[in-house]
């Protein structure tokens, strides 16, 4: 791999940004090491996750998303990191505007890319478990665990998202959450938009990476959260913009923008420093 040129791709949904390889077949060459300098920020490209295009072994799907997490860990799923997938899949002559399926470590999911940007994804089931609590700081805010084919806590509160600090990681209950949590807080706004039942204002630290200014699954978590079981649909506004979660007896569904910012080629030295 060091010795060969190697495509990427940056993208983001609602500015949850990532690095895409789209030529990388061996996943073995994919190390941690590797994907924490391509998200680094100051010396590699800057990223949220690494997504690496690969074929699925699922019946009927040909495409499967190899997500791992600035950190290198691997990722279960990931709602914006799946729109900006299946983006690049139609961008790249791969899939057709419409709808197609991909496949991901939480199952296969169903996308939809429309022509002006906007991309929908099935993100399966949002089962909500018990309730836990996450301390930021001195204070504690009760929450609920959520599952959307990863870990999540969701905690509602009336002190506005905007004045936390998430420089660094909320502590949870790590009996509850024994791979880690990403953790979510989120205010119930009154003014209802987009034709949704429910407004909410949702900032994220997603383990392995930090806070981010969006989280697909997040968001999924937080709109199951707001309905307690009902069906229905949220508009979730988040830094990076805003996405519409819409939650009936087939699981949840997100849609929003996504937009592939530019592409290239890494360089070969860079590569070879890295594997050194």
């Amino acid at each position: 791999m060091t010795h060969e040129a190697v495509r990427y791709v940056k993208g983001h949904g609602t500015q949850n940004d990532f690095v895409l390889l789209p030529d990388l077949a061996d996943e073995a060459g994919l190390t941690p090491g590797l994907v924490r300098a391509l998200c680094d920020r100051r010396a590699g490209l800057g990223a949220d996750g690494v997504l690496r295009v690969a074929v699925s072994a699922a019946d009927g799907v040909r495409w499967f998303m190899d997500h791992r997490n600035a950190d290198g860990s691997l990722a279960e799923m990931c709602g914006n990191g799946l729109r900006l997938f299946a983006l690049f899949l139609v961008r790249s002559g791969q899939a057709e505007y419409g709808e197609q399926r991909i496949d991901t470590r939480s199952g296969v999911r169903g996308a939809v890319v429309g022509t002006d940007g906007t991309v929908g994804v099935e993100m399966g089931p949002a089962l909500l478990g018990g309730g836990s609590v996450a301390r930021l700081g001195s204070q504690a805010y009760a929450g609920t665990a959520v599952s959307v084919g990863n870990p999540h806590l969701v905690c509602m509160t009336p002190t506005p998202v905007t004045d936390l600090d998430l420089t660094k990681a909320p502590i949870a209950d790590g009996t509850v959450f024994p791979g880690g949590v990403n953790v979510e807080f989120a205010n119930l706004l009154d003014d209802p938009v987009d034709g949704a039942d429910a407004h909410v204002r949702m900032r994220v630290h997603e383990r392995g990476v930090g806070e981010t200014a969006a989280c697909g699954t997040g968001a999924c978590a937080v709109t199951a959260t707001v309905l307690a079981g009902s069906e229905g649909t949220v508009a979730v506004d988040q830094p990076g913009g805003r996405v519409l979660v819409r939650i009936d007896r087939f699981g949840a569904f997100l849609s929003g923008p996504a937009v592939i910012v530019g592409s290239g080629v890494l360089d070969p030295g860079w590569l070879s420093a890295i594997a050194g």
